[in-house]
This record gives C-alpha cells, sequence and structure tokens, in this order.
C-alpha cells in the first residue's frame, strides 16, 4: 500500500539516522522508498529543507502529493527551501494534490514543533513493523497515512454543482428582461471561468498522477532487475 510517513525526531543526526534506516529497509526489500526529505523547524517557526538535492527516485516530479505535503508541513509562512524544493512544489501548494486528511496533517505540525526534525517519505509498505521498529529504536515519533483518491470525488462533486448552477444561469439568461441579461450574463461568463479552472487543475493532477505512477513502475522494475541479477 502506498502511504505518505512522517517520522518526527528530536534533532538532526536522529533525523539522518532515521532516513538510512530508512533506505536500509528498502535495499532489504521490506518497502519501497518513493520519496523522502529532512525537514528542520527552526526556533522562529519557519522550516528548511536539508540537503534539497535528495529527493529519492520520484522526489522532483512536478505536481506529486510528495511535494505538495513538504509545502504544506512548512506552515502558513512557507517553506525556506531553495529552488530546487520551489520547483518540487510547483510554486503554489495545491492542498487538493496532498491526498491525505487535515487531521494527519494536524496530527504532525503539533508534533513538528521548534526545533525538531521531520523525515517525510513516500513510501509503499505491506505491514507497518519493520519502520515502526526502526524509527522507535532511533527515537522517532511516525505518523503515517494511505493516500487517498478522495480529492477526485469531492472535485468531481464541485464541478457538478457549478454546472447545475452555471444551467439554472443560462435558463434564467433565455427568459430574461434585457435590464437582467446583462447581470446574469457575467454570472455565466464568471462561473464558466471557475469551471474551467477547476477542469484544468484536474487535468493537471491526472497527468501528475500519470507520471508518478509510471515513476514507481519503473522504480519496482529496477528493483527487481537489481535482485534477479544479484541472486544469478
Amino acid at each position: 500500500m502506498d502511504r505518505m510517513l512522517v517520522v518526527v525526531f528530536n534533532n538532526e543526526p536522529k533525523a539522518y539516522e532515521g532516513k538510512q534506516a530508512l533506505l536500509q529497509l528498502d535495499g532489504e526489500g521490506s518497502i519501497s522508498v518513493y520519496a523522502y526529505a529532512v525537514l528542520a523547524k527552526r526556533a522562529d517557526g519557519t522550516t528548511t529543507v536539508k540537503q534539497d538535492d535528495d529527493w529519492g527516485p520520484i522526489g522532483t516530479l512536478l505536481g506529486t502529493s510528495f511535494g505538495s505535503l513538504i509545502g504544506v508541513l512548512g506552515g502558513p509562512a512557507g517553506v525556506a527551501i531553495g529552488a530546487t524544493a520551489g520547483a518540487l512544489t510547483g510554486g503554489a501548494v495545491d492542498l487538493n494534490n496532498v491526498r491525505i486528511g487535515d487531521d494527519f496533517i494536524d496530527d504532525v505540525t503539533k508534533t513538528l514543533t521548534p526545533n525538531k526534525v521531520a523525515l517525510v517519505a513516500e513510501i509503499e509498505e505491506e505491514w507497518t513493523t519493520p519502520v515502526d521498529s526502526r524509527m522507535e529504536a532511533i527515537g522517532g515519533t511516525v505518523f503515517r497515512r494511505a493516500l487517498s483518491d478522495v480529492e477526485d470525488t469531492i472535485h468531481d462533486e464541485n464541478v457538478a454543482a457549478m454546472k447545475a448552477d452555471l444551467a439554472q444561469f443560462k435558463a434564467e439568461h433565455a427568459k430574461a428582461h434585457a435590464d437582467r441579461k446583462a447581470k446574469l450574463q457575467e454570472k455565466v461568463n464568471q462561473l464558466d471561468s471557475k469551471i474551467q479552472a477547476q477542469l484544468q487543475k484536474a487535468r493537471e493532477r491526472r497527468e501528475a498522477a500519470e507520471r508518478q505512477a509510471e515513476a514507481k513502475v519503473q522504480v519496482l522494475k529496477a528493483k527487481a532487475a537489481a535482485a534477479k541479477a544479484k541472486a544469478s
């Protein structure tokens, strides 16, 4: 199952130790690690990403849920992450692309207090014990959540509601007197623009998801080939 993982540590060395443990689990075949980053919460509450040239195999894909989560965890002030991570999150963070619930974000941010450091990763795991046992032994507090497609449903319902309103405005426009037609037409134009913007966002998310899925397939194929070569 694909999951988002956040492990909060008391200091940076422990977070890097956690990252190495995560990559070791990947090497052992216990999990697959698709993207990762180490975030440090400064004393003033801002967040910085450490070693922002090291993201894992799919970490630099634009529009990914991983990139959006990195942006969200930066808090209201945003993430002080430099050019590479800025490209990762695509500039503005699309909250609809995070694909995990607000409660998960709240739980993480309550624990990721100033001067603490988090290891953030997108992984595939069949069971939770390997990661939990390694991270807890290092002193990390583990948060995980399966990636959800619920936002697609919310988006579809939102667009359907706007289209219903648009149809109503058009019907009223057709019957309206001249003094009302201009106002109704303005509403039609505004709502149609919103619908087109929503549809464009949906297309971008689908394209990003397709790129991410293909990248994950390539990662798994490379691991299988490496395992086969090692066995032969």
